[in-house]
């Protein structure tokens, strides 16, 4: 048997102490088991991760902006001297093409969002200092000095990864340690990751144990971390079943958890739009579905149009090219296995089944590319069944038979990450436009017009989260800094303290010239005549 991969706990690569199990990742393009042999941790080293985590979190809180921001920065360019053995190590594991994929375009957005973090660590002014003179109350958002916990998901083995992705940034950021869990689907990525965290941290000075790393744990032993006493918060990406059950162990304990779960990601298509450019929405659409075999979380899954010859047209088109395209390398079996229950549950509920729809049956995992259709009055007998998420290369149309009909399809949907609306580009669908955007707004996190929402801008106004089911706070956005940040910190007040025992972001003086509002008045200034 192969050695078994070492833990990262209390700055040590270590073997685990009493494993409950050992696993080993598959490649998905050819179904074969990959060498390397991971631990499944007992208890034993949860707490001790646990356990050294928080020993550095006071620390970690009174460290300097500048040093996590050389930290991110060294990291970064360690990354990038290292993305050969990376970009291969993803591709082995999760099936995603070397190029433009994982080299082109993940990879560069993973030390993107790295170095923002540093650009925000220096700026500090995400921390919103507020300082009333008059009652001589100071406030501002604060390290939570408790460790942050982050489970990585299955489809981002470098941006989304617990090591070196958007909420390990964030928690780091506002000078969390971080404990990782990483996805048993790329575990040797992310011990790739950790290991050049771990040289970042050394060379910095920061404390070794700013980061722990598990692979894999029992389900039991993920409700016991969560809800820890000496966890600070969770950020979790993954099935809406487990993020569920991590929520309520989350919630009897008072720990926030950020959750991002599943999403339909809804896209209207007015008849202006299908009038004046069919075969360019037809192309569109079926780039962004099929990308990636479907694996994104903000990919397309439910399309709304309204019935007629054109948007008959649209469906036939689409078929065709699903029809026509190979299917891509889904992650893992689980994928696939998941795509197949929802198809069942789709077509129980009245979906009718237009092309795919089963397992391709070759080396590997793959699952045929799938498109469905459902009426519009069916679709509202159903509603909720029919937005039974299909993660994979699948969609399902709905045709609605006029206005009033789309309106009530829209007022139906569950909470997604994204919603989109095509129109004509001229005035002819502007009144139904307003009526529509007004139900839409609300059920998802970002609006998009006349673009497909698959991709993710890391910018500072991006919000990737939504309502319920999509996320477990519409509030909080995982990507886009600073606001992503704001999850991992806690707001405390001063008041009446004595100058000298103020923290620096709220002393009169301000050098670092952090933003702050100062009796109602953003600025940069010291505070005088207080």
């Amino acid at each position: 048997m192969n050695s078994i991969q070492p833990v990262l706990i209390a700055g040590e690569w270590r073997q685990a102490n009493h494993p409950v199990g050992t696993f080993q990742a598959l490649n998905p393009s050819t179904g074969q088991v990959l060498d390397e042999t991971y631990p499944i941790s007992g208890k034993e080293d949860i707490y001790a991760a646990i356990e050294s985590a928080y020993q550095a979190a006071d620390t970690l809180a009174s460290t300097s902006p500048e040093s996590i921001a050389t930290f991110l920065e060294q990291f970064a360019d360690l990354i990038e001297a290292n993305r050969v053995a990376l970009v291969d190590s993803a591709h082995c594991e999760t099936g995603l093409p070397k190029e433009p994929r994982l080299n082109s375009v993940e990879l560069p957005r993973t030390t993107k969002q790295l170095r923002l973090g540093a650009k925000a660590a220096r700026e500090s002014s995400w921390t919103h200092p507020i300082i009333d003179t008059a009652s001589n109350i100071r406030s501002f958002r604060a390290p939570l000095s408790a460790p942050v916990v982050v489970f990585g998901p299955n489809n981002f083995p470098f941006a989304f990864n617990a090591v070196a992705g958007g909420d390990f940034t964030a928690a780091l950021v506002a000078r969390n340690p971080v404990i990782a869990k990483a996805n048993p689907g790329h575990p040797g990525t992310t011990r790739l990751l950790a290991e050049l965290a771990t040289q970042a941290l050394q060379s910095t000075g920061l404390p070794v144990d700013t980061l722990q790393l598990l692979y894999h744990f029992p389900n039991e032993l993920a409700l016991e971390l969560v809800s820890h006493p000496h966890i600070g918060a969770t950020g979790f990406t993954g099935s809406r079943p487990a993020g569920l059950a991590l929520k309520a162990a989350a919630d009897r304990v008072g720990k926030p958890i950020y959750l991002e779960l599943s999403s339909v990601n809804p896209i209207f298509i007015l008849p202006g739009a299908l009038e004046e450019r069919l075969d360019a929405l037809v192309a569109e659409f079926v780039t962004s579905c099929l990308m990636g075999a479907g694996q994104f979380c903000t990919n397309p899954g439910l399309i709304i149009l309204p019935e007629g010859p054109q948007a008959e047209a649209f469906v036939r088109a689409v078929s065709g090219q699903f029809k026509e395209k190979t299917p891509g390398v889904l992650l893992n079996e689980r994928v696939q296995t998941g795509l197949g229950e929802s198809m069942k549950a789709l077509t129980a509920h009245g979906a009718e089944l237009l092309t795919g729809g089963t397992p391709v049956n070759e080396a590997g995992f793959r699952f045929a590319n799938t498109l469905l259709r459902v009426s519009g009055e069916q679709f509202l007998r159903e509603s909720e069944a029919l937005q039974t998420e299909a993660f994979g290369p699948s969609s399902l149309l709905v045709l609605a038979k006029d206005e009033d009909q789309i309106l009530e399809i829209a007022h139906r949907l569950e909470g997604s990450l994204t919603g989109a609306i095509y129109s004509h580009t001229g005035n002819v669908d502007n009144a139904f436009y307003t009526r529509l955007e007004h139900v839409l707004r609300q059920h998802v996190g970002r609006l998009l017009n006349d673009k497909m929402p698959t991709g993710v801008e890391v910018s500072p106004a991006m919000q990737h989260g939504g309502p319920f089911p999509s996320t477990g706070h519409a509030g909080f956005t995982s990507v886009g800094l600073p606001a992503a940040i704001e999850r991992f910190t806690i707001l405390q007040s001063y008041d009446n303290v004595r100058p000298h025992r103020l923290p620096r972001e709220l002393q009169d003086a301000n050098p670092d010239r952090i933003w702050r509002v100062v009796d109602g008045k953003w600025t940069r200034d010291d505070v005088t005549g207080a």
